[in-house]
This record gives structure tokens, C-alpha cells and sequence, in this order.
């Protein structure tokens, strides 16, 4: 776990406005938090130099870009050496839709949440994984029917 930075109001201030429209102007923001622009803009530049503000994203509409449903993967495993950590994080990071990997404490070893254009498309990454890993022992696919919060923004801690 990386080190945690102390931020205070405004730049929680700061941050909550970027993770809503990373966009706006250094000023826009300023005027919102009630700084002028050049201490407001120093702040935002040294929370990317501390790493709180790792990186500026587009979000795409999933609908719109032909990967409207969303796939939660379960995966069991046998095997947990660095061999089949490496093949397993190989296939994965070749897929690209797979949005996100975590490794799970309980049941479930790993997690994929994948966004796809339909069940064929599930298939095919399912197909991909399987030839890929060896090992896994269950794949276990969960579709979700309606997506009822979705967000980026992380909260402020106090």
C-alpha cells in the first residue's frame, strides 16, 4: 500500500470538482473553491507529483461503444505460485475487456468485472482464459441486468 497524503479541505475541494469534470480550467476550479489560480493550480500540480491525482481520463457511454453488458467473473484456482500468477496476469492484461482484476480474500480467488457487446463476446474472452491460464479449476459468470451506481469518484475520508 502507498503512502498516504495529507490533504486538506481545499484540495479535497479541488478534488472532488476534477473527479466530477477534469476539463474545467485551473480558474473555473479556483473560483468554485475559492482560490485565485495560481495557488489553486500549484495544489493540483503537487497532487500529481504525490501521485493523489494518478492520471486524466475520458469515460466512455459503454451503450454507445457497442460493450453495454457488464460480466462479474469468478475464478478458482489450485495454484497460486509466481508461474501461474504470471500466465494468469499475461492473459489478462492481453484482453481488453477486461476492466478490472482483483485477487479476493474468501471463496472467490480472483475477480474480473468485463464489459462486453453481448454473450458471444463473453464466450470468446471465456474461451481466451481458459486456453491461456491452466489451472483454473471454476469460471463462474454473473451478468448484471441493470447497472444502479456507477462511479469514478472516490469519497473524502472525513
Amino acid at each position: 500500500m502507498s503512502d498516504i497524503i495529507e490533504l486538506d479541505s481545499k484540495d479535497w475541494d479541488i478534488l472532488t470538482i476534477l473527479q466530477d469534470d477534469a476539463s474545467l480550467s485551473v480558474q473555473a476550479i479556483a473560483d468554485r473553491v475559492g482560490l485565485s489560480a495560481n495557488p489553486c493550480w500549484r495544489r493540483i500540480k503537487r497532487m500529481e507529483e504525490d501521485g493523489v491525482i494518478a492520471r486524466r481520463v475520458v469515460l466512455l457511454d459503454p451503450g454507445k461503444v457497442r460493450a453495454p453488458i457488464t460480466v462479474f467473473v469468478a475464478i478458482h484456482t489450485r495454484r497460486h505460485d509466481p508461474e501461474w500468477l504470471a500466465a494468469f496476469n499475461a492473459a489478462i492484461a492481453a484482453i481488453d475487456e477486461i476492466s478490472e482484476c482483483h485477487r479476493m480474500a474468501g471463496e472467490i480467488d480472483y475477480m474480473l468485472k468485463l464489459r462486453v457487446p453481448d454473450i458471444a463476446g463473453y464466450d470468446r474472452i471465456y474461451q481466451q482464459l481458459i486456453r491461456r491460464v491452466p489451472d483454473i479449476t471454476d469460471v463462474t459468470a454473473s451478468f448484471s441486468m441493470e447497472e444502479m451506481k456507477s462511479t469514478t469518484a472516490l469519497p473524502k475520508p472525513f
